[in-house]
């Protein structure tokens, strides 16, 4: 009886929903790797946002630093109770990552350079997130739905404010009331209720 395989009725669900679990998870697990070298890489842009004008970026690439942490957080419970896992080796993890490696741009020094690759990053995580939605949308996976689209919305948002700080088009940004608030998937990857 100790060998006998667990059903789990939460993956059979979905599967009879029309999901390919499989197709799923290797979809999650290259959105959180993703948010998890994203949450490194914006570690280091940050600290190269300097100067008078860097100043003022830094604290919104701060704010979608730690929020992308936020997300990988909300998510990789997720990718667990599907039969995933991550990665036991981190290089393997990003190699696998959904976007690319956000590195730090040779010409540093105008923050230009750094504010496309911010978007570009952010523009990649949309793409990833917005096919996880629609592979579970219209009840096929709600709970996975519901913790992507959440991720979706924050991820729009960054979107916005890297276009406003490179065009100076208005983003509708507005300063957290702390680091890290992620105002629809929650501070330390708990999921809030709207």
């Amino acid at each position: 009886m100790a060998n006998e395989p667990i059903k789990v009725v939460g993956i059979e669900s979905i599967e009879k929903r029309g999901v390919d679990v499989q197709k799923l998870i290797k979809l999650l697990t290259a959105g959180v790797g993703a948010e998890f070298t994203t949450y490194y890489y914006y570690t280091i842009l940050r600290m190269h946002c300097t100067g008078l004008d860097g100043e003022g970026i830094k604290e919104i690439v701060e704010d979608a630093r730690i929020e992308d942490r936020n997300h990988f957080e909300a998510m990789v419970p997720r990718l667990y109770e599907l039969g995933g896992s991550l990665p036991r080796d981190i290089r393997k993890f990003a190699d696998q990552a959904g976007c690319p490696d956000a590195f730090l741009p040779d010409t540093w020094e105008d923050l230009t350079s750094i504010l496309r690759l911010l978007l570009e990053a952010e523009q990649c995580a949309i793409r990833s997130w917005s096919e996880v939605c629609d592979m579970t949308a219209n009840g096929k996976d709600p709970r996975t739905y519901d913790i992507a689209q959440r991720i979706l919305q924050e991820e729009v948002e960054h979107e916005a404010w890297f276009i406003e700080l490179l065009s100076k088009r208005p983003s509708g940004h507005f300063r957290r009331k702390y680091v890290g608030q992620s105002p629809h998937v929650g501070a330390q990857g708990s999921l809030i209720h709207l």
